[in-house]
């Protein structure tokens, strides 16, 4: 198992974690997160793609998207809402709701509720980038785990770092 320039990596029963220096600024790191067109270069692990996005910075606020996953027959379509957006330090979203706080049903084959939150610290050569995940029980933990949770995201996470130290 591979995890890349990790500080940090924790799972508690119900809880991923890692943590990374990334030498981009926190405000680099917030746009790729934040502008539809940046997160969609990076937010999946290749070959997988990011083909579109909407984004609404604010508590809230959608966050769509739909990927395109090499040998499945239609596309994933992810819907959540924003929960909190501090720019340049935290973002946060979950697929519990819709846009606009709209309970959703997480229920479905393949699916776990969670929470993602992003925090990024800013400091002189960059930024401390930490993804924290909570699910609703140890059993979505687990599984989001095994299907590669450190892995994915973990590789998403270096293709957002190369994106954000492009970025002025």
């Amino acid at each position: 198992m591979r995890w890349p320039k990790a500080l940090r990596i924790l799972m508690i029963e119900t809880t991923l974690q890692f943590t990374r220096e990334i030498n981009a600024s926190a405000h680099s790191i917030w746009r790729c997160w934040t502008e539809p067109e940046l997160l969609k270069q990076w937010f999946a692990p290749k070959p997988v793609v990011t083909t579109e996005a909407v984004i609404e910075p604010h508590s809230g606020g959608c966050f769509n998207t739909t990927m395109v996953v090499p040998d499945m027959p239609k596309p994933m379509m992810g819907e959540g809402c924003v929960l909190a957006a501090d720019p340049g330090k935290r973002f946060a979203f979950t697929n519990m709701m819709k846009g606009a706080f709209q309970p959703q049903d997480t229920s479905g084959e393949g699916q776990f509720p969670f929470t993602a939150d992003i925090t990024i610290k800013a400091h002189d050569t960059g930024c401390t980038y930490t993804v924290t995940v909570r699910h609703l029980n140890k059993a979505g933990a687990d599984a989001h785990r095994d299907m590669g949770f450190f892995e994915g995201w973990g590789t998403a996470a270096d293709q957002m770092a190369a994106l954000a130290e492009t970025l002025s």
